[in-house]
């Protein structure tokens, strides 16, 4: 994946962007009163290869003048049928409110759709007032069976019939 949105890089993690995407993910939960948690719900930031690369999904950087502002992740899930569910998806404060969580979260879902998946999941929490509103705003309906301890809130996008575009 390789795509641009004003000045921004988006591209696929490779190996060396591990601890700044720790730095990002990490700063960005604790802006917003959220731990950091290398032994649970942020295990896979560690383990990108794991989590993501070696079960289908894909994680993506967000560049801006070639430092990592940014994050957007995807893996298969067995949650629902065909399905997979969005994670990390982490912006910096100096990045935000220029349309980059938009358009992410349209990347996302044209390669969602592009492998033929039919279901989009995505956990976050009421306190990411940001996340709540761009996923709302965005098709994604409220449902229920939160699995990470700091999500209080689970939403659901049904995709359209193979071969068309969201």
């Amino acid at each position: 994946m390789k795509s641009r949105y004003k000045e921004f890089l988006i591209r696929d993690w490779h190996e060396d962007d591990r601890a700044s995407v720790i730095a990002v993910i990490s700063s960005v939960l604790a802006e917003y009163g959220l731990q950091w948690e290398p032994e649970g719900a942020d295990m896979d930031a560690i383990e990108v290869e794991k989590y993501y690369r070696q079960v289908g999904g894909e994680f993506w950087i967000v560049e801006y003048f070639h430092q990592l502002v940014g994050t957007a992740a995807y893996h298969p899930t067995s949650r629902g049928e065909n399905a997979v569910e969005i994670r990390k998806m982490y912006l910096l404060p100096a990045v935000r409110r220029q349309g980059l969580g938009t358009f992410l979260l349209k990347e996302l879902e044209s390669e969602i759709a592009s492998r033929n998946f039919q279901q989009i999941w995505v956990e976050t929490a009421t306190v990411l007032k940001e996340a709540v509103k761009l996923y709302e705003s965005n098709g994604y309906q409220p449902a229920t069976g939160v699995e990470t301890p700091r999500c209080d809130r689970l939403y659901v996008k049904y995709l359209a019939a193979h071969g068309q575009h969201l």
